[in-house]
């Protein structure tokens, strides 16, 4: 019996998982607990959740597993370094936070003092982390994988194939050519500095023409084997001390792009200039060269290995416009992105790939290409589980794996808090039919009023996907307005996501597929748009999230009573939250419910209805 902490520490979204023989038992993103987004430092919060979700404590783990490995490309570092004489500034600063993430063992004495860790500590390397994030998980025995980020051990992407247990990789780019730099780069450039803006920019784009695309290409330059490389002109990671704070906080960047940049674009845009349709345009061309840029990757990827799958990670995984678009844009079939394919989900690929370690395939597998390696780290082998549980392969078909919590601790906070409730004219009964519950929620939809939902155990990655979403009605050409009047206060030109049934996919969308995580967005049938306004982005287009009877059973019910009472089989969704992380804890939704305009909040059992006069 094999437990197994994956970490992934000192980067944006710190995180951790627990792995039981080969099982995913618990996953959280640190942020979550801390209340900060994209927080970065030592997961400490995440790691005590994910002790006492399994019922153990650190003492009874094996082994931890982080997702950086200092000792990685260090010939490359010190080439770099020799060779093209960055400012030493910079050199110092890396060396300083490289020694800030040292001393795991130490980290954890510090954070759970009385519970002595034993086991060993594995460092893993950053991209080969995401790609375990990506296939070991998937539902493939076989499969292309393929991870591009900004950077982590000195790489910004790395590509290879999974079999069975084993992945090898046969490709990486090294620093400082990076897609993540480039469309980061871009993302300031447009007056969106923060972490994780570049969402933004995916919203933005279909207001757009590819105006700049040629522009792009001299930022971007393709290779023949598949890779890409930046015109470094137009940057300063490579040669200048980039401010940036990971620790203890939201992660904080410097300007990345230099003065060349404007002189090709024209002036950068302040975060408080409004938007032109120039940015607009640039917006769109930067979405076009990540897109041509990743399909030339996967195109030439699959040239090479002729197989119909692949699975995707790393920060650009996050991408799910260009994600959509893979089975369109090359021949790949069959498609797999994790709810957390960002620098989080490495945590997750941090344990699968110590697990696979310990327990290697017993079949023989090809020899991983010259110079690059496979994921064997051969003096553990044997030390995991027995024979029958050493070559599970288990699949993350949900993202339920954060913390619940019972409706007698509902309902305790709602008697705590009874006084603001009727000070706010709001209503509180116990539903415990669920199809009732279910009915009376979809009615409120479908009277245009918005719900808080939250259900079971918190979802793993950035999307609210049915647990701790807020929702309203698709059909209704005004929901993006009243949401955002009422809650979300956010650009008015990103879009709100449809969550909708599984079985109902191919006669609402251009393409038919599993899509559980929301990490693709297809086209929406031209005659069903607009039965679907709220949902529905300007290009046609929605971010759907595939909802099962088998994952969420309640969200299926749910949907499936708003189908009943409207003929539409999907429910606007986004996170359930206002400028924070999404909700983690009850009383942490029933605060938001409180302090905005929300009409309905659904606590479990719990349906909480603020009166009208109220609202």
């Amino acid at each position: 019996m094999t437990f197994i902490l994956g970490i992934n520490a000192f980067h944006g979204d710190s995180s951790a998982c627990l792995v039981h023989d080969g099982e995913l038992v618990a996953a959280a993103e640190e942020e979550r607990f801390r209340r900060i987004k994209h927080w970065a430092g030592f997961p400490s919060e995440s790691i005590r959740y994910c002790l006492a979700e399994a019922g153990i404590t650190l003492g009874d783990v094996a082994h931890v597993a982080i997702n950086q490995d200092a000792r990685a490309s260090l010939g490359r570092k010190i080439w770099y370094t020799l060779t093209q004489r960055p400012d030493v500034r910079m050199v110092l600063d890396r060396l300083r936070n490289k020694r800030k993430r040292t001393g795991i063992e130490t980290q954890l004495a510090q954070a759970f003092p009385g519970q002595a860790f034993r086991g060993q500590v594995h460092a893993v390397e950053h991209h080969l982390a995401h790609l375990s994030s990506a296939f070991h998980v998937s539902p493939f025995e076989e499969a292309v994988a393929v991870s591009v980020d900004g950077f982590g051990d000195f790489a910004s992407a790395a590509w290879g194939v999974g079999r069975g247990t084993d992945i090898e990789v046969d490709g990486r780019v090294h620093f400082p050519h990076s897609l993540g730099i480039f469309y980061q780069a871009l993302t300031q450039f447009l007056g969106f500095p923060h972490y994780g803006d570049e969402y933004k920019v995916m919203g933005l784009a279909p207001y757009g023409e590819p105006k700049n695309l040629d522009a792009m290409r001299q930022i971007v330059h393709l290779q023949a084997d598949g890779s890409f490389r930046l015109n470094l002109k137009y940057f300063r990671h490579h040669r200048e001390k980039i401010a940036y704070e990971w620790d203890n906080g939201i992660p904080v960047f410097g300007e990345l792009f230099s003065p060349a940049l404007a002189e090709l674009l024209g002036p950068a845009r302040s975060k408080d200039d409004p938007l032109e349709q120039k940015h607009k345009d640039i917006a769109r061309s930067v979405q076009a060269m990540y897109e041509e840029a990743f399909f030339h990757l996967l195109n030439t990827l699959h040239a090479r290995h002729k197989l119909d799958a692949v699975a995707v990670a790393g920060g650009c995984g996050m991408n799910s416009v260009a994600n959509g678009k893979i089975a369109l844009k090359t021949p790949f079939r069959q498609v797999y992105v994790q709810s957390a394919a960002g620098d989080a989900g490495g945590a997750i690929g941090a344990a699968y790939s110590v697990w696979f370690a310990l327990n290697p395939s017993p079949s023989p597998q090809p020899p991983a290409a010259k110079g690059e390696g496979a994921m064997t780290p051969s003096p553990l082998a044997g030390e995991g589980g027995g024979e029958g549980e050493a070559h599970k392969r288990f699949h993350m078909d949900h993202a339920y794996w954060g913390p619940s919590f019972s409706d007698a601790v509902i309902g305790e906070l709602l008697t705590a808090r009874a006084a603001e409730l009727t000070a706010q004219g709001c209503t509180v009964e116990r539903i415990s039919d669920e199809a009732e519950l279910c009915r009376r929620t979809a009615a409120a939809i479908a009277d245009g009023l918005v719900i808080g939902w939250f259900q079971g155990r918190m979802e793993w990655g950035p999307r609210a996907l049915g647990n701790r979403s807020i929702l309203g009605d698709p059909r209704r050409a005004d929901m993006k307005d009243i949401l955002n009047l009422k809650i979300k206060r956010r650009e008015s030109f990103r879009p709100f996501a449809p969550s909708v049934l599984r079985e109902a996919v191919p006669d609402w969308f251009e393409q038919d597929a599993d899509v559980p995580f929301m990490m693709q967005v297809f086209q929406i049938r031209e005659e069903q748009r607009p039965r679907t306004p709220a949902v529905t982005h300007v290009d046609g287009s929605g971010r759907l999230q595939t909802v099962s009877r088998d994952t969420n059973p309640r969200y299926h019910r749910l949907i499936s009573a708003f189908r009943e009472q409207t003929g539409v089989p999907m429910v606007l969704n986004t996170s359930f939250n206002e400028n924070e992380p999404v909700v983690c804890k009850p009383e942490e939704a029933l605060d938001c419910f409180l302090r905005t305009k929300m009409d309905v909040l659904v606590l479990g059992d719990w349906l909480v209805r603020r009166q009208a006069n109220h609202g």
